[in-house]
C-alpha cells in the first residue's frame, strides 16, 4: 500500500495541493449551496419567507452540533489513518475507519432520538419567538430522521479525502448537492411543502450521499476498507481520534452556542429583523470557512503523511502553501463583501427593508475577514500533525474567551445602535483571536519540526 500512495511524498508540492485541494474546495463550494439553497428558496416564499427564513435560522445551531459530532469522530480519525498511512501501518489505519463508523452510528442514533423528543424545547432556547417557532419545528422534525445519513455522509467522506481521494470526496458532496438543489423547488414550491419540503429534500439528498461514500469504502478501490471485525471499540484507537477531533468539535459545536447568545442579544435589541439578517451573515461566513476548510482537508493528508514519514522539508513547504492560498481568498472575498454587501443579502431574501439592514450588518460583522485565512491555515495545520492540545486551545480562545464574552460587552460599550454593536463583536474578537493564533503556532510548529 505505501507504494500506491507514495505520491504524497515525491509529488511536486504545488501540483499535488492542486491536486488534492481544487476537489476538497469545489466539494465544499457545493457543500455551502448544500447547505444554502434551503435557505434561498425558503426566503423567496411569498408572503411568509422573511419569516420562515427566520425560523430556518433558529433551527441552525442544531445542525451545527449536528456536523460537529462528524467532525469529532472523522476530523480526528482521518488525520491519524493518513499518518499511520505515512508510516506504513496500515492494519491501525483500517482499525481508526473501522472504529470511527461505528461510533457515528451510534453517536447517530442518540441524536435523532434526543433531537425527535426534545427539539421544539431547543428552538425556544435558541431564539425562536411566536411568529417563526411552527416554521422551526416543521423542518427539524423531518431533519431530524435523516441524522444517520449526515452523520456517516460527513464523517467517512473525511476518510476518504484523507486517503487522496479528493475526487471521490467531491462526487459525495456533488451527488446530494445537485439531487438537493433539484427537489428544493419541486418540494417547496410545486408541492406547496414549504420549509417541510425544504427539510425532505435535504435528507432524501444526504441519503444518497450516504450510500455512495460507504459503498465506496466497502469496495475494491480504496486503500482503507469498513470491516466489521474493527467495529469493536478500542480505547487506544478511538480516544486519541476524538482526542485530536475535539478542537474541530468545539469550532463547529461552539458555532451553535454563539448562534444562540447573537441571536437572544439581536432579539433583544433588534427584533425578528435583526435575528433575520443574522441568519443570513452566517450564511455567508460560509462563503469563507467552507472553501477554506476545503484547502485545509486537501493539504491534510499531505502535512500528515509527510509528518508521519518523517519528511521535514515537504511539511513546511505544505503549510506554507496552505497559508499563502488561504489568504488569498480571504482577502478577495473580503474585498467582494464589502463592495456588493447588498448582492449577498438579496441571494436570500426579497424583503427590501431586510436587505438594506443586513447589507449594512454584513459591513461590520465581516470587516477583518481578510485575516482569516491565516487562522484556518494554522488551526488546520495543528491537526495535521496531531497537535491536539493546540487545536483545542485556539478553538477555546477564539469562541469562549473572545466573542461570546463580546457579544454580551459591546452594546453596553456603543449604546447609539446596540444590535449592530452585538455583530461588531466578531471582527473585534477575530483580531485578537489571529494575534493569538499566530504566537503559539510559530512557537509549537518549530516545535514539531525540530521533532522530525
Amino acid at each position: 500500500m505505501n507504494e500506491d500512495r507514495d505520491f504524497l511524498g515525491t509529488e511536486p508540492l504545488g501540483k499535488l495541493l492542486r491536486k488534492l485541494a481544487i476537489p476538497t474546495v469545489v466539494a465544499q463550494i457545493i457543500n455551502m449551496l448544500y447547505n444554502l439553497v434551503d435557505r434561498m428558496y425558503i426566503g423567496h416564499i411569498p408572503e411568509e419567507g422573511h419569516l420562515a427564513l427566520t425560523g430556518l435560522g433558529v433551527c441552525m445551531p442544531i445542525i451545527m452540533i449536528v456536523s460537529a459530532f462528524a467532525a469529532l469522530v472523522s476530523n480526528g480519525g482521518a488525520p491519524r489513518a493518513s499518518i499511520f498511512m505515512g508510516k506504513g501501518d496500515s492494519e491501525s489505519a483500517e482499525k481508526t475507519l473501522g472504529n470511527s463508523f461505528f461510533l457515528q452510528i451510534i453517536v447517530s442514533i442518540v441524536l435523532t432520538i434526543v433531537l425527535l423528543i426534545w427539539n421544539r424545547d431547543f428552538l425556544m432556547a435558541f431564539g425562536a419567538s411566536e411568529n417563526t417557532i411552527e416554521y422551526a419545528v416543521d423542518y427539524m422534525n423531518i431533519y431530524a430522521i435523516g441524522t444517520i445519513f449526515v452523520q456517516l455522509t460527513l464523517g467517512m467522506n473525511a476518510f476518504i479525502t484523507a486517503q487522496g481521494f479528493a475526487k471521490i470526496g467531491m462526487y459525495s458532496v456533488l451527488i446530494g448537492a445537485v439531487t438537493n438543489i433539484v427537489l428544493d423547488p419541486i418540494f417547496i414550491f410545486a408541492f406547496n411543502m414549504g420549509v417541510k419540503g425544504a427539510a425532505l429534500a435535504t435528507i432524501i439528498s444526504q441519503a444518497l450521499s450516504c450510500i455512495w461514500v460507504v459503498s465506496f469504502l466497502l469496495g475494491k478501490k480504496t486503500f482503507l476498507k469498513i470491516k466489521p471485525k474493527y467495529f469493536k471499540l478500542q480505547a487506544n484507537i478511538i480516544i486519541p481520534s476524538l482526542t485530536l477531533g475535539l478542537a474541530t468539535f468545539i469550532m463547529q459545536a461552539s458555532e451553535s452556542i454563539i448562534f444562540v447568545a447573537f441571536n437572544s442579544s439581536l432579539l433583544k435589541y433588534g427584533g425578528d429583523i435583526a435575528v433575520g439578517a443574522m441568519t443570513i451573515l452566517t450564511s455567508v461566513m460560509q462563503f469563507a470557512m467552507l472553501p477554506l476548510q476545503g484547502l485545509g482537508q486537501g493539504a491534510q493528508p499531505i502535512i500528515s503523511y509527510n509528518y508521519g514519514a518523517k519528511n521535514k522539508e515537504r511539511v513546511l513547504g505544505g503549510f506554507k502553501l496552505l497559508l499563502k492560498y488561504s489568504l488569498i481568498y480571504s482577502l478577495s472575498l473580503w474585498a467582494f463583501v464589502m463592495i456588493f454587501p447588498k448582492l449577498f443579502a438579496s441571494m436570500f431574501t426579497n424583503n427590501i427593508e431586510l436587505i438594506n439592514y443586513t447589507k449594512t450588518a454584513l459591513r461590520i460583522y465581516l470587516a477583518v475577514l481578510f485575516i482569516f485565512g491565516i487562522q484556518i491555515a494554522c488551526q488546520m495545520t495543528f491537526t495535521s500533525l496531531g497537535n491536539a492540545k493546540e487545536s483545542i486551545m485556539v478553538a477555546i480562545t477564539r469562541k469562549f474567551v473572545l466573542l461570546i464574552p463580546f457579544i454580551y460587552i459591546m452594546p453596553r460599550v456603543f449604546t447609539s445602535n446596540k444590535a449592530f454593536a452585538v455583530y461588531a463583536a466578531e471582527p473585534v474578537a477575530d483580531i485578537l483571536a489571529v494575534t493569538f493564533t499566530v504566537l503559539l503556532f510559530r512557537k509549537q510548529f518549530k516545535k514539531a519540526l525540530d521533532k522530525i
